[in-house]
């Protein structure tokens, strides 16, 4: 064991950062190390509300030992409030537990439940902690953002029913919660219906404050012989305090100077079968049980933010982030709650069939979910959604935690990554090497071998000799460079951001109060502490151009590791008893503090020099309900497999429904080396992710697409052009996901919220609201897919038009040239066909627009622009357009959907006057266009001469099995006017 000051030492640092990577690098033969990450019976906490929730079904005559004190309830401008009242066993004390339920103007209702503030001496703690006594309550000033005005029509019940209250709220009143006193239960109901409810099963339970008793030691009398080795000991008798105090895992030991402190509770789903969200997890997107049976799992779902090492899939195991949102889903209804509450938390999921009454002729049994919401520490604090559509679910929860912030354009073209780039010639010679073969891409990163020694804000000076001309030569056909920074300072001397993060006593604590020291990649490391406001304002300088020499405005930043990822920590993080700003515990705060991080360097880029607005771009790994307010994510060290392609799918629909839509997965994945059949078909998926990145582990091969060979290099370069040929329509999702919470790809039950046959289905998906329905190819040797169809509208393909019609399966051929893409008849697509080297040499190309007609001859569709880079449209500066085919009419017209115009909007209208519609594509024409030759062309703004003319029109009759089709060639009407196209 080295001492501490062997292992401040040079040597020792860089020796024990290479054994650590050597470790990474043998890894891939072996899985995730389960041992080394607690399940529910080795928490004590989880097995203690796990052991209660058996004690209650066990029993017949269970009753919960919480009621709500009826002469406690008051009403008032919105809020409820009460008193709950928890019965100890075989004592008359009761611990008083202040209830509020607040109505929200916005349809949802938010449910807290606390404890009484005790007197200091209430309570013993160790002498050398100086944590915070009472329960932590400050996540939501990191997660919410609006949505909390209190509903003025929010009403209690004229009707007075003994045991029971009743509140209307809700747009006319139509929501219920009915809060019942003995038992505290709570239903939520819509139009006389119950949708949720609290406490159904009575397994509320709030492990009350209580003081440490020191039991004395048995004293053994001189002479009296030790028990014999094997004999039985007696069973201690009443609860199990083993771990209130102190907790042991992997040879750490946790002190708990504040006892136990769980929240938990159980909320039912009355009549839904499928429930989703709760991400992250390598799972399904409909969840899985969690007590057993075929299929299914036997540990809750996990949220608690680790390092898990090539994780494994199909598990409920962490991951990197926690979203505590889920939502249940049935024909016509979407409900769900958000669990505001930042510790370690485990979610059971159970689905209960009820049996039908055999005399009750056509009446089916329905199912109910049934799920146990357990948590370390904090406040129980819950908001409940009554829908009653998706779409209701992902707005609401996002007026309350923030929408996805509006990328620059840049952001969700192609990204291309390794771990790393060896130097800034590497850089420069990939970046030419792409431009040789015709390949577009946007934006190249650096992982942390471009820096001296794993020092943050440097570069190596042997390597990266000369990084202001490798951005400049970037900066020539508009590409950006993205560079790692992570929370973990290197702890070591003559290093200036160590020495202020020191100095200015900012980094966390650990229990004793002392700056907690740890082990990462560089070593020896210190943790940012960003709960501080003083640590944010002294991160925001280290990014200043004159700080950080050598980057520059197209230089943008990747956090990593944030979970914090802690190599000599329990569970590879942070130990629970370290200590945050406000003397909060690491417990309680756990799951946030990658945002907080995240924020910090959001923060940062905002600010790198005065009266820039370039909008942040900023990767985070770790991430809570928030994040999404801050920038991208993607799903982790993935492996270069099949399986984890497939599994990839789900996990980015799942967290676009869960508020956090800007996702992807490592493109060929991080682990290994991937087959040039997996590497094509993983890019051919990964055009579907939000956050598009091909990314590799320092031991893999080189894998740019350049080096796969023919096909393979032609047949991804094909798939990248299809990425950036639908740019303005994945910038036109992103601006509905910035403004409605939508979220950018759409599972079917999101898209059909009443097609029951596909609430299950998460391998295909839906790009925003274009009808652009793909199935990524994701098994080895597969040469076609059969894609779900929910609805009876015609469907085409994407490529040549081929029609398929009627709910169900359908199979569409996908060799490995082809990627399975169709166009749901009724949407007009918005494309940009000219190839470039970029996203950013395309601003000013011309669009062409596929006007997709549904089985009555119409289409709509949308369009939104601006500068892809400043903050200006929030001033106006923007084009929003909607298109739409009427087929009684037969005319195609551009209407403004922008709001009122300002000298912005005037000043981006005039600078975009050129850019045209150089082509539009009618699918599934009709028949009568077969003799036209021309449309007639209307354009507003113009002079009254030159108002009307017409265009050339070609009709083309499709093949067998696929549609007819007609193509304008140069309408020469702008993007960012009115105009209408007669056909008639």
């Amino acid at each position: 064991m080295l001492t501490s000051n062997a292992r401040s030492g040079p040597r020792w640092t860089v020796f024990l950062a290479l054994l650590c990577a050597l470790c990474c690098l043998l890894a891939p033969a072996v899985a995730v190390k389960h041992e080394n990450f607690k399940k529910c019976d080795q928490s004590g906490f989880c097995k203690r509300n796990r052991q209660f929730a058996d004690t209650a079904a066990s029993s017949s005559s269970w009753a919960s030992p919480y009621n709500l004190d009826p002469a406690s309830i008051t009403f008032k401008d919105g809020t409820l409030s009460g008193v709950v009242l928890k019965s100890l066993m075989g004592s008359e004390e009761k611990i008083r537990l202040p209830l509020t339920v607040t109505f929200l103007e916005s349809g949802v209702a938010r449910v807290t439940l606390d404890e009484e503030r005790r007197q200091k001496g209430d309570i013993t703690l160790r002498h050398d902690s100086t944590a915070r006594k009472e329960r932590y309550n400050g996540a939501g000033a990191w997660a919410l953002v609006g949505g909390l005005d209190v509903a003025k029509g929010a009403a209690l019940s004229e009707k007075a029913e003994e045991g029971f209250t009743k509140v209307f709220y809700g747009e006319g009143g139509k929501h219920q919660a009915i809060i019942r006193h003995a038992p505290f239960e709570i239903d939520f109901q819509r139009d006389g219906e119950t949708h949720v409810k609290f406490n159904q099963k009575g397994l509320l339970n709030i492990d009350h404050w209580r003081q440490k008793v020191e039991k004395p030691q048995e004293e053994v009398k001189e002479g009296e012989e030790e028990k014999k080795e094997g004999e039985k000991k007696e069973e201690p008798k009443g609860e199990d305090e083993s771990t209130w105090w102190e907790e042991n895992f992997g040879g750490n030991t946790d002190t708990k100077p504040r006892g136990p402190e769980s929240v938990a509770m159980d909320i039912t789903f009355p009549g839904y079968e499928h429930v989703f969200g709760i991400p992250e997890h390598a799972t399904r997107l409909s969840l899985k049980t969690t007590r057993g049976g075929d299929g299914n799992y036997n540990e809750p779902y996990r949220l608690y933010n680790s390092d898990v090492f090539e994780y494994e899939l199909d598990s409920p195991m962490t991951l990197y982030g926690s979203i505590p949102f889920m939502q249940a889903h049935r024909k016509g209804s979407t409900v769900g709650v958000f669990w505001l509450n930042a510790a370690e938390t485990w979610v059971d999921v159970t689905k209960h069939k009820s049996i039908p009454n055999p005399l009750s002729l056509g009446i089916l049994g329905h199912t109910d979910t049934q799920t146990h919401w357990i948590s370390e520490s904090g406040i129980l604090d819950v908001f409940v959604f009554l829908g009653p559509t998706p779409q209701d679910l992902t707005r609401q929860y996002g007026e309350l935690t923030g929408y996805t912030a509006m990328p620059q354009s840049f952001a969700i073209a192609y990204h291309q990554c390794r771990w790393n780039y060896v130097s800034d010639e590497d850089v420069k010679d990939v970046d030419r090497r792409f431009d040789k073969f015709n390949i577009p891409y946007d934006v190249i990163w650096l992982d942390i071998e471009y820096t001296d020694e794993k020092k943050y804000f440097t570069w190596d000076p042997l390597t990266f000799v000369n990084p202001t001309t490798m951005q400049q030569q970037l900066d020539q056909t508009d590409r950006k460079l993205v560079a790692i920074i992570d929370p973990h300072i290197k702890n070591t001397d003559n290093y200036h951001v160590i020495d202020e993060l020191k100095k200015k006593d900012l980094a966390v604590k650990n229990k004793e109060g002392g700056q907690y020291d740890g082990w990462c990649w560089p070593g020896s490391s210190m943790w940012v502490d960003c709960f501080n406001p003083a640590a944010i304002t002294w991160w925001k300088e280290l990014f200043k151009y004159d700080s950080f020499k050598g980057t520059a405005p197209n230089t943008f930043i990747w956090n990593d590791m944030n979970e914090p990822s802690v190599f000599n920590g329990p569970e590879t993080t942070m130990p629970k008893d370290n200590l945050h700003y406000g003397n909060w515990e690491h417990r309680d705060v756990h799951n946030l503090y990658g945002l907080t991080f995240h924020n910090a360097t959001h923060q940062a880029l905002l600010e790198r020099k005065k009266g820039e607005i370039r909008r942040p771009f900023a990767l985070t790994r770790a991430f809570y309900s928030g994040s999404q307010r801050i920038g991208a994510m993607w799903t982790g060290d993935n492996l270069a497999e099949w399986s984890h392609l497939e599994a990839s799918i789900p996990m980015v629909l799942n967290q676009g429904i869960s508020g956090f839509p800007f996702a992807g997965a490592d493109v060929g994945g991080f682990f290994g080396n991937p087959g040039k059949e997996l590497l094509t078909r993983w890019y051919q998926a990964g055009i579907y992710y939000p956050f598009f990145r091909g990314h590799a582990h320092i031991d893999t091969r080189r894998r740019e697409p350049y080096l796969a060979g023919s096909p393979y290099t032609e047949i991804i370069t094909q798939a990248l052009r299809l990425r950036y040929q639908l740019l303005p329509a994945w910038y036109t999702a992103f601006h509905e996901a910035a403004t409605t919470g939508a979220p950018i790809v759409r599972p079917n039950f999101y898209v059909h919220p009443n097609d029951e046959r596909g609430f299950a289905v998460d391998d295909q998906l839906y790009i925003g609201s274009y009808g652009l329905l793909a199935k990524p190819v994701t098994k080895e040797g597969q040469d076609s897919v059969d894609i779900y169809i929910a609805d009876d509208q015609p469907y085409f393909d994407y490529f040549d038009y081929t029609v398929y019609k009627g709910a169900g399966h359908h199979t569409v051929a996908a060799p490995l040239e082809k990627i399975p893409l169709l166009m749901q008849g009724g949407h007009i697509i918005p494309r940009r066909d000219r190839p470039r080297r970029s996203s950013g040499l395309m601003k000013y190309d011309p669009f062409t627009l596929v006007v997709v007609l549904d089985k009555d001859g119409n289409a709509q569709g949308t369009l939104y622009l601006d500068d892809g880079e400043t903050f200006e449209y929030q001033n106006g500066a923007y084009i929003y357009r909607r298109f739409s085919f009427d087929g009684k009419r037969n005319s195609l017209t551009s209407t403004n959907l922008g709001e009122r115009a300002t000298v912005k909007t005037d000043k981006y209208l005039k600078a975009m006057d050129k850019v045209r519609v150089e082509k539009i594509i009618v699918v599934n024409a009709p028949k009568a266009w077969k003799t036209k030759k021309e449309v007639v062309v209307m354009e507003e703004g113009k002079k009254e001469s030159a108002r009307k003319k017409t265009a050339e029109l070609e009709f083309f009759e499709g093949e067998k099995g696929k549609a007819d089709w007609a193509v304008v060639r140069n309408p020469k009407v702008g993007i960012g006017r009115g105009w209408r196209i007669d056909f008639d």
